[in-house]
């Protein structure tokens, strides 16, 4: 019964952390566009993005990417038969890079932060969708389980990674024409 508890609670805390990591480049890339306007506009939205970012970053994101962290070792504490499961590596291979994908949104929250803007909104539009391409993975991975079915997961993970880019342009090309 405290395995189902355990697993309750880590699937509630991936999916705060993850909406977490999907609204905090989102704030970043306005924050970036705001950059780009006049005074006092800039700073106002600046001030908001900013006080915005510091609230979901730290009052949800990380707060759920540490308990998501706690719960998966937990899990894994109440059945150690699942790091048998080579379907387990993978996975969690993929937690591990998504791991470093929520520290480098630590490190560009800094940057924003210090009013250091590196990235364009364009390329923060496509960093967001990293975020979107480890939460198909590893869903499909924990699902399918079996290592064929991981190859055509890859597979189709693969194809939407294309397609997402593909939309991305498209969705720049619309907004370039509509002159935003």
């Amino acid at each position: 019964m405290l395995f189902l508890y355990l697993k309750a609670l880590h699937v509630i805390f991936i999916v705060t952390w993850f909406a977490g990591l999907f609204y905090i480049i989102r704030i970043f890339i306005y924050q970036t566009e705001a950059n780009t306007r006049t005074e006092p506009e800039r700073s106002i939205l600046i001030n908001e993005y900013k006080r915005n970012s510091r609230r979901l970053w730290f009052g949800i994101t990380w707060p759920s990417a540490v308990l998501t962290l706690i719960l998966g070792v937990s899990l894994l504490w109440e059945m150690p038969y699942f790091l048998e499961q080579p379907y387990m590596h993978v996975k969690l291979g993929m937690v591990f890079l998504l791991y470093v994908y929520h520290f480098i949104c630590h490190s560009i929250y800094k940057q924003l932060q210090a009013d250091v803007y590196r990235y364009s909104s364009q390329k923060l539009r496509v960093w967001n969708e990293v975020a979107t391409i480890f939460l198909v993975g590893i869903v499909f991975i924990i699902i399918l389980k079996s290592t064929l079915n991981m190859v055509w997961g890859l597979v189709g993970l693969m194809i939407f990674t294309l397609v997402l880019l593909l939309a991305i342009r498209i969705y720049k090309k619309i907004r370039e024409g509509n002159g935003e």
